[in-house]
């Protein structure tokens, strides 16, 4: 099976297309949040503010990356564990936020949520941060300094591997009939 190529920001239809098992490269934007983050920004949703970015047809790597090496944008950025976003993930996706990355499954309301908003998720391979770091080819502090490595970070990537493992028909690599 090939891999689709996938540039950043995703529409709603491109976004629908998309199957789960599908194997995917993704050029463009990728944002960083993790717990503390996500606690943030949905807190400071609810409270009237704007996110600390446009969620519109972005994508949330669930990932809090090690300090760059000399000569890289960047430490080793693995995977976390999708479902510890849940409990934040469809306020967000009601905002248009078209996709979510991590590893394992994501709980029964945010697939609700993903199909009715149309969005997917990603998962990234887990155990592998190093190889994935060189697909990320700037990384930039966007929101939440004091958390370090779980602040938000807009990161410019190039065919960054992904799989489609929950898409927004319901379908879902780790529930196969």
């Amino acid at each position: 099976m090939a891999f689709v190529g996938l540039h950043t920001p995703l529409s709603e239809d491109e976004v629908r297309s998309l199957r789960a098992g599908m194997r995917v490269l993704i050029t463009g934007v990728l944002y960083t949040a993790r717990d503390m983050a996500h606690s943030r920004m949905v807190e400071a949703i609810s409270s009237g503010e704007p996110p600390p970015f446009d969620l519109e047809g972005q994508i949330i790597y669930y990932v809090g990356p090690t300090p760059p090496r000399p000569k890289f944008p960047i430490g080793s950025a693995g995977p976390t564990t999708g479902s510890r976003m849940d409990p934040y993930t469809p306020k967000l996706l009601a905002l248009g936020l078209r996709g979510t990355m991590g590893k394992g499954e994501r709980g029964k309301e945010v697939i609700e949520a993903m199909k009715r908003y149309g969005a997917v998720y990603f998962a990234a391979v887990g155990g592998a941060g190093a190889l994935l770091a060189r697909h990320i080819k700037d990384a930039e502090l966007v929101a939440y300094p004091d958390l370090g490595p779980e602040a938000i970070y807009r990161l410019y990537v190039e065919e960054f591997p992904a799989l489609i493992a929950q898409d927004a028909w319901g379908r879902n690599i780790y529930r196969y009939p």
